[in-house]
C-alpha cells in the first residue's frame, strides 16, 4: 500500500512539474514584450531619442512615400510601414498615363477612406501604383496621413484648400441664402440646411482642377469615403482614356432632385445663348434634354465616381460656365450639385464619342450598385456583386437612355435586370 501511495506521489509531483514548465513556456513567448521588441529595439528610452514623425504636409510640403520615403519617415519599418524597400514592383507592365487619384475628405473620414483605399489598391492600383491626391480645407492630422500613406501604392501628396475656394464669395447675400436654407430644411430636402455641402459642391464643380497638387496631372479618378469595388482591373482605365481619346467617364447615372437645381437650365440656355462658341457639334444634348434643350430632364452622371481630363475642365468653355454658374448664385441660393454641372458641361462641351460608360467597373456608393451586366464580364473581372442589384438598367437610371441616345447596344442580359 505505501509504494503504491508512493507512486502516485511521484506521478502527481511529475505532472505538476511538467504543466508548470509548460505553462512557462507558453506565458513567456506571448508577452508583450515580443509584439514591441522591434520598436523598442530601435526607438525604446534607452537609446534616449524621440522616434521619427510623420511629415507635416500641407501645400507646397508634400508627404511622398516613394523615392523621399527615407528623407520623410526615417528608415524604421515600424513607423514607416509601406518604406520603398518593402513595396513590390508594379505587377502590370506597359505604359502609364500622367494620373492620379482624387479625394476631398476630412481627418474624421479617415477610416471611411481607408476601405475605399483597400477597395481601390486590391482591384487595380497594387499593380499599377498611381498617386493619390488629398484634399480638405482644414490641414491634415498625422493620423490621416499616416494611415492613408500605409495604405496607397503609389505617392501620397496632401493638399489644403485655399479659403476662397471654401466660402461664400462677396456678391452673395447672406441673409437671402440663409432663407434658402431655412425653407429648404423645412421642405426636408436633403442637404437642404447645409452650408458645408453647397461648399463642397461648389468646390467639386470649379476648383479642385485648379489645385496645384493637380497642376501637373493630365488625368484624375475621383474616389469618396466609403466605396466599394467588386471586380478587378486587369486594364488601365486611365490609359484607356488617352488611347481612345475620351475626356469623360462615368458608372452610374440618374435623375437630379428637381428641388435643388430650378434654376439651373434656365441659367445654362442663358449661357448658351451667350457664348455660342462653346456648344460643340455631335455633344450629348440629347442624353439631358427631351426637346433639344428647351428643358432639363435632370439627367446627369454620377460624379462620386468620374474618370476624367483634367485638361477639360480647364478648358476655356468648362472655366466660363462655372464662372457663369457662381455669379448666377445657385450654389446658395439653391443647392446646385457638382454631379448636373459636371454632367451638363460634358453634355455640352464634349463630343458623343469623348464621353464612356465604364461597364465593366463593378462599383458602390451607397445606396446604388453597378454590376457587370454580363456573365461573361462578371466572371473574366473576379466580380463579386449581385447583378440583381445593378441600377444601371432600372427605372430611376439615365444609363439606357445614354445607351439610346448614343445609339449604343445594350449590353446582353440587361432586360433581366430591370426591376
Amino acid at each position: 500500500m505505501p509504494a503504491t501511495t508512493n507512486a502516485r506521489t511521484l506521478r502527481f509531483i511529475l505532472l505538476a512539474f511538467f504543466s508548470v514548465a509548460v505553462l512557462y513556456k507558453v506565458f513567456t513567448s506571448t508577452s508583450p514584450s515580443t509584439y514591441t521588441s522591434g520598436f523598442t529595439s530601435s526607438v525604446g528610452s534607452s537609446s534616449g531619442k524621440p522616434p521619427p514623425t510623420l511629415p507635416k504636409s500641407d501645400v507646397g510640403h508634400i508627404g511622398e512615400h516613394k523615392a523621399d520615403a527615407d528623407a520623410d519617415l526615417g528608415t524604421d519599418p515600424s513607423t514607416s510601414p509601406n518604406d520603398i524597400k518593402s513595396l513590390p514592383p508594379p505587377a502590370a507592365p506597359g505604359r502609364r498615363a500622367n494620373a492620379t487619384f482624387i479625394t476631398l475628405a476630412r481627418n474624421t473620414d479617415t477610416w471611411e477612406i481607408a476601405n475605399s483605399i483597400r477597395h481601390i489598391e486590391d482591384r487595380f492600383n497594387r499593380k499599377f501604383n498611381y498617386d493619390w491626391v488629398f484634399l480638405n480645407d482644414q490641414p491634415f492630422d498625422d493620423n490621416f496621413k499616416k494611415i492613408t500613406t500605409r495604405l496607397v501604392s503609389g505617392k501620397t501628396k496632401y493638399g489644403l484648400i485655399p479659403k476662397e475656394h471654401w466660402s461664400f464669395p462677396e456678391w452673395i447675400d447672406q441673409d437671402k441664402a440663409a432663407a434658402v436654407r431655412e425653407d429648404m430644411r423645412q421642405r426636408k430636402i436633403i442637404y437642404g440646411d447645409s452650408v458645408s455641402y453647397r461648399h463642397m459642391c461648389r468646390f467639386e464643380s470649379g476648383f479642385f482642377f485648379e489645385h496645384e497638387l493637380l497642376a501637373d496631372y493630365e488625368y484624375y479618378w475621383r474616389v469618396e469615403p466609403s466605396i466599394k469595388l467588386f471586380c478587378d482591373l486587369d486594364e488601365d482605365p486611365f490609359v484607356f482614356m488617352k488611347e481612345n481619346k475620351k475626356k469623360y467617364g462615368f458608372v452610374i447615372s440618374l435623375y437630379e432632385y428637381k428641388e435643388t437645381i430650378p434654376t439651373l437650365w434656365e441659367t445654362t440656355r442663358k449661357f448658351m445663348a451667350e457664348y455660342p462658341q462653346h456648344i460643340v457639334e455631335n455633344n450629348n444634348l440629347n442624353f439631358i434634354s427631351d426637346d433639344e434643350g428647351k428643358s432639363y430632364n435632370n439627367c446627369h452622371f454620377w460624379s462620386n465616381f468620374e474618370i476624367g481630363s483634367l485638361d477639360f475642365l480647364r478648358s476655356p468653355a468648362y472655366r466660363d460656365y462655372f464662372k457663369y454658374l457662381d455669379h448666377a448664385g445657385g450654389f446658395f441660393y439653391e443647392r446646385w450639385g457638382d454631379a448636373p454641372v459636371h454632367s451638363i458641361g460634358a453634355s455640352l462641351f464634349l463630343k458623343k464619342e469623348e464621353v464612356h460608360f465604364f461597364e465593366n467597373i463593378g462599383y458602390w456608393h451607397v445606396p446604388f450598385t453597378h454590376c457587370p451586366t454580363t456573365e461573361e464580364d462578371r466572371d473574366k473581372y473576379k466580380c463579386s456583386c449581385n447583378p440583381k442589384d445593378n441600377f444601371s438598367w432600372k427605372g430611376y437610371s439615365c444609363t439606357s437612355r445614354y445607351f439610346e441616345t448614343n445609339n449604343m447596344n445594350k449590353p446582353k442580359g440587361y432586360e433581366y435586370q430591370m426591376n
